[in-house]
């Protein structure tokens, strides 16, 4: 997968939040084969040690920063800058909450954010709604990828509007990362099936009841589902279709089995 002309061989992004302590998240971090993984600045001291930092400078993995946290286009560009100097990076997560609740972006911020950062000279990757049309106009200003949510963030709900998803895919010409909503392994395998280049993952993995396990669950899903949209599935049917040619069998009266 090219994102900006940077290769990525895995296409499982790891989110850092919510695991209990570092040993369970860099056991999680080996097991899910991650070369990226997502760090939210507001909530991280960049100059602490002992930090996840150390994890992932341990384990060789690039760091993405967000501006998780952000309600404003302008708090958002204020963040990105200054994780561009903690973390010596152009590229950024961009995210712009609208609701504290649901935590759905606000389209209107989220696009005059990312017009500013791309101008700005960042590799931006937003955080979207499931809207194609939102997705095209993320695109258009520069974006190099977009990443749409599947279902609201930490909720498990899996992906609720597989529609939507398909259309964003077949529309767009930046990779489209689902990011949010994945719940368990076969959320990400549905992803990958559905034509999605990789598939950014934190609560699923951060809160199962062994996170270690779940991180190989869902890398091996999403190599699965990869696999599986390159091989091609057969058409949906309403009827069956045997899967043995009658050609050359016996043919057998209904009635009385004579042949």
């Amino acid at each position: 997968m090219l994102i900006a002309g940077r290769a990525l061989h895995s296409r499982l992004i790891l989110g850092t939040g919510g695991f209990t302590n570092h040993e369970i998240f860099a056991a999680a971090l080996r097991e899910s084969g991650t070369e990226m993984c997502t760090v939210a600045l507001r909530r991280l001291d960049p100059g602490a040690r002992g930090s996840i930092l150390d994890v992932l400078d341990a384990a060789r993995v690039q760091v993405l920063p967000n501006t998780a946290g952000c309600f404003t286009a302008r708090d958002a560009i204020i963040t990105a800058q200054l994780a561009r100097e903690a973390f010596e990076t152009d590229w950024i997560k961009l995210e712009v909450i609208g609701d504290d609740r649901t935590l759905l972006p606000d389209a209107v911020e989220l696009i005059a954010a990312a017009e500013a950062l791309v101008d700005d000279g960042f590799v931006v990757l937003p955080y979207t709604t499931d809207d194609p049309v939102l997705a095209r106009r993320l695109e258009d200003v520069g974006c190099a990828a977009v990443m749409p949510l599947g279902s609201p963030i930490g909720s498990g709900m899996g992906i609720r509007n597989p529609y939507n998803i398909s259309i964003m895919i077949e529309n767009a010409n930046v990779p489209v990362v689902l990011d949010a909503g994945v719940g368990t392994a076969s959320d990400a395998a549905l992803a990958m099936e559905l034509g999605c280049d990789a598939v950014l993952c934190a609560s699923a993995i951060s809160r199962a009841q062994d996170p270690v396990a779940m991180a190989r669950s869902i890398r091996l899903a999403v190599d699965a589902g990869r696999l599986a949209v390159r091989a091609g599935r057969i058409p949906r049917r309403r009827y069956a279709e045997a899967s043995t040619a009658d050609e050359g069998l016996p043919v057998f009266d209904h009635v009385d089995g004579a042949e």
